[in-house]
């Protein structure tokens, strides 16, 4: 676990962006307002996406287009239960997606394909850091 300031977030974010492999597939967890978005959109810049990232919690998935192919963030945040994630097009999402991103994976359960990647961000007592986990 490390702690990092918002801008330092932000470049890991980038420089992670820059060297994912084709196809990847992230998952973020961590308490509202702990930073997963703040990442997401570091990450997005990364891959290429020059549109404003926004947290698509009523969408449930935002498609943007990146430089090498399309970048998918999902927020299953709004999932009353796991079975409503078998409605989004996992197959498409995979298939096409330069990446894919995903915040609150834990309410899509069993769905959620096997990650390239697994974070955990939380809060810390300096409001002005923010941790984050790789595991």
């Amino acid at each position: 676990m490390r702690a990092l300031t918002e801008a330092q977030l932000l470049a890991e974010g980038e420089e992670l962006g820059r060297t994912l492999p084709p196809g990847a597939l992230l998952v973020f967890e961590g308490d509202l307002g702990a930073g997963k978005t703040t990442f997401i959109r570091a990450i997005a810049r990364g891959l290429g996406v020059e549109t404003v990232t926004t947290s698509p919690t009523y969408a449930l998935v935002h498609r943007y287009a990146g430089t090498r192919g399309p970048v998918f963030h999902l927020d299953c945040y709004r999932l009353r239960d796991p079975e409503e994630a078998a409605d989004l097009d996992w197959e498409s999402l995979l298939s096409e997606g330069d990446a894919v991103l995903i915040e609150w994976p834990e309410r899509a359960g069993a769905w959620i394909p096997e990650p390239t990647m697994r974070f955990r961000l939380g809060h810390l007592d300096d409001p002005g850091r923010r941790s984050l986990e790789a595991f």
